[in-house]
Formats: C-alpha cells, sequence, structure tokens
C-alpha cells in the first residue's frame, strides 16, 4: 500500500490510477485521521462479495443455533401449500 496526500493525487492522478488499476492500493493521508484508501473495482467487488458471504455465514450460524436449542416449526405438506395460496 501507497500512502499519499491529496495533492500527490491530483497532481499525478494518471500515474496512481494506473497503479490502483495493475493491483496497488492507496491510502490518501488526510486531516484528523480522515484517510480514503483508493482499490480497483474487481478488488472492491472482492470485499463486498466476502462481505456478503459473512453475513449469510452468519444467518446459518444463527439458524443451526436455533435449531439446537429446538426453536423449530414443523408444518405439513398441506399446510405448507396453504400457505402458498
Amino acid at each position: 500500500m501507497i500512502a499519499l496526500k491529496t495533492t500527490d493525487i491530483r497532481n499525478d492522478f494518471k500515474k496512481i490510477s494506473n497503479l490502483v488499476r495493475t493491483g496497488e492500493k492507496i491510502l490518501v493521508s488526510r486531516p484528523h485521521n480522515e484517510n480514503l484508501v483508493i482499490l480497483s473495482e474487481k478488488e472492491y467487488n472482492e470485499l463486498e462479495k466476502t462481505r456478503r458471504n459473512n453475513e449469510h455465514l452468519a444467518k446459518i450460524e444463527r439458524s443451526i443455533e436455533q435449531l439446537s436449542q429446538g426453536h423449530t416449526v414443523v408444518k405439513t405438506i398441506e399446510e405448507l401449500e396453504d400457505m402458498a395460496k
């Protein structure tokens, strides 16, 4: 990861963009520790996919816990069909 100031980004945006495109991450230093990170869309999408997968895994773990505690609902096929109407 490369750390730069905002002025560096402004002055060399094309060069910085090419670095990001090839996989480099850029930390943009800002006042009061309000820093930013620039990364490629591909890397952003991968992070989002990981975040969504983690959310789904957490839901599955909660469901397994509920099942092990006996928090279940039993329905017959007829009841499920009635619910679908």
